[in-house]
């Protein structure tokens, strides 16, 4: 899983299709170190020599009328490639929810998002600079190495051969790493201490227990929950993931407040 990839990265997570973009996810009850790969829905084949019947096609992104610059962020443009690459990553992803819930991606909602998220990206970026942050030759290759994890690739080379088939060079993907780990330690900066207190790792816990115990009986059986040690690591993943999370939508929003921002869609 690619490490607190708040706002920064969506090129590269829809370009490898990588699991997890955002805040941490993890259900405790799944451990802390297990990740399951979800299986390719929508492709139009039956999923066995069964009978079954296939799955229905998936719905396609319209991008219809989307203008060559998405928007400007202090005089820095968002162009149409990016917020395409950024917003068919998300589709894909939300096409396949709905083909189990049955209820229909929102596009407009979407694109709103995606321009929102690249907004916000751009923010960050432009404040690393602003600061002075580096990133040192050891944090990039700890980046290079979770994105290589998280892609389910096997190395670095594959993972820029499978994103330069969606039309992205090198340069751009070596770009797009640095700036994330510039971003990864501004949003240190400042969130500060992330450490889990005893409370809020209880709380989380019957939280995640009581949800997983009326989905069991909705579904008219019994879950087994882990123990609240076993499910530790989890719960102090997730509860440090919100407190970034959070600290990253209150610096965007501190910025954007403060930024000369336009948006063309």
């Amino acid at each position: 899983m690619l490490k607190k990839q708040w706002l920064m990265g969506l090129v590269l997570a829809g370009s490898v299709s990588v699991a997890g973009c955002g805040a941490p996810s993890e259900d405790p009850a799944a451990g802390s170190d297990t990740q399951q790969e979800t299986p390719a829905e929508g492709s139009g084949e039956a999923a066995d020599d069964s009978g079954a019947a296939p799955q229905e096609e998936l719905p396609t992104p319209d991008l219809e009328g989307i203008p060559e610059v998405v928007a400007e962020v202090n005089g820095e443009q968002i162009l149409k490639e990016k917020f395409t690459t950024s917003y068919e990553g998300q589709f894909q992803q939300l096409a396949m929810q709905s083909q189990l819930s049955g209820q229909e991606v929102d596009q407009d909602q979407l694109k709103t998002q995606t321009a929102d998220t690249l907004i916000g990206s751009e923010l960050l970026v432009q404040e690393v600079k602003k600061r002075g942050i580096e990133a040192s030759t050891e944090e990039i290759d700890a980046s290079w190495a979770d994105l290589v994890e998280s892609s389910q690739l096997g190395s670095k080379e594959e993972v820029i051969a499978a994103i330069a088939e969606q039309g992205i060079d090198e340069a751009e993907v070596t770009s797009q790493v640095e700036a994330q780990v510039g971003v990864d330690k501004l949003i240190a900066e400042e969130t500060g201490d992330t450490a889990a207190t005893e409370a809020e790792l209880q709380a989380l816990y019957d939280q995640v227990k009581a949800q997983q115990a009326e989905a069991g009986g909705q579904e008219g059986q019994e879950t087994e929950f882990p123990a609240f040690e076993e499910a530790r690591p989890a719960l102090e993943e997730q509860v440090r993931g919100q407190k970034e999370a959070d600290a990253a939508e209150a610096l965007v929003s501190a910025l954007r407040a403060e930024a000369d921002v336009v948006v063309h869609i």
